[in-house]
């Protein structure tokens, strides 16, 4: 019952719409009705401004750290800390308090990692930087992350167990569906993608002028 309730309030805490709730009380807007309409980390620095889209993007981080650390603050050791960081991914996606209309789980996702292995998270942080740095697009970024993080799962024990010390198959099946998700939310993104349309951010080799 204990683990139960402990899960629930993962997906309650990756509930919390970071973006809507900063949006409405301090800038007095719903950022779902402007830009991309997404409750994300992107659309908040796009509508909001930088100062907010920092401050979410931290919070959407927490909540997944926060999420996967609840079996160690509650002492719960049956089942995997992943399973609780899969929660607060479900909920930021999927958000009760928001209409279930959330984010592409990108954020989130990366709490989960700090929460699990902070040093693997620090690796995949580097990783998205990279990649934002090559593209300036956050959307193929996350994109491209994504699978090269899933790909790491894979092979970091083996070349570099100091990142990753040994295989962990539910790490990797977690990474491979939320990387299934991450297209699946970015599919308007992918079609800008292909026509040249889609937007760039004022960072990297491809910034916008």
């Amino acid at each position: 019952m204990k683990t139960i309730l402990l899960l629930f309030i993962a997906y309650l805490l990756g509930s919390i719409p970071s973006g809507v709730w900063i949006g409405q009380l301090f800038f007095k807007k719903d950022i779902r009705q402007f830009g991309s309409g997404n409750t994300g980390t992107t659309n908040t620095f796009r509508v909001l401004g930088k100062s907010a889209g920092v401050i979410v993007l931290l919070m959407d981080i927490l909540k997944g750290t926060l999420a996967t650390c609840l079996p160690a603050i509650f002492s719960v050791t049956t089942i995997n800390p992943l399973w609780f960081g899969v929660c607060a991914i479900l909920g930021h996606t999927f958000p009760i308090f928001a209409k279930f209309k959330g984010g592409k789980a990108v954020a989130t996702s990366a709490g989960m990692l700090l929460g699990y292995n902070p040093i693997f998270f620090i690796y995949s942080a580097l990783i998205f930087v990279i990649c934002l740095f090559i593209t300036s697009m956050v959307s193929l970024t996350s994109m491209i992350a994504a699978c090269l993080i899933t790909l790491s799962t894979i092979l970091l024990p083996y070349v570099a167990p100091m990142i990753l010390p040994k295989p962990n198959w539910l790490l990797t099946c977690i990474a491979i569906g939320v990387t299934c998700f991450i297209f699946i939310r970015h599919r308007e993104n992918i079609k800008r993608i292909k026509d040249g349309t889609e937007s760039r951010i004022s960072f990297g080799l491809n910034k916008k002028e």
